[in-house]
């Protein structure tokens, strides 16, 4: 079993920044690629990000590229979420998830994920 705990989360403006963390207990977290999700009030939850084992590789939804950036530290079983040049629209519960599959690093689907966070809220006024 694995437990995520994320945190980080508060209100922003328009522009401004936040850093979102991720962290992860119950297993070597070194062995297994992570994600960032988001789900906004009446929507469905999306990909956010994703990060290797390593942390060598990063994927992005196309929304965020250019202004949010994923990493991680496998020493600290921590993964951390770099939001820059927030807009209104980034406003949502933002969960960390990581998968047991083996193969690709990232499944933009939330079937792709057997663990998840708790969430935290961000919202960010224009």
């Amino acid at each position: 079993q694995v437990q995520l705990v994320e945190s980080g989360g508060g209100l922003a403006q328009a522009g401004g920044s936040l850093r979102l963390s991720c962290a992860a207990s119950g297993r070597t977290f070194s062995s297994y690629p992570m994600a960032w999700f988001r789900q906004a009030p009446g929507k469905e939850r999306e990909f956010v990000a994703a990060i290797s084992r390593s942390g060598v590789s990063t994927y992005y939804t196309d929304s965020v590229k250019g202004r949010f950036t994923i990493s991680r530290d496998n020493a600290k079983n921590t993964v951390y979420l770099q939001m820059n040049s927030l807009k209104p629209e980034d406003t949502a519960v933002y969960f960390c998830a990581t998968t047991s599959k083996s193969g690709s690093y990232y499944y933009t689907p939330t079937s792709g994920y057997d663990y998840w966070g708790q969430g935290t809220q961000v919202t960010v006024s224009s």
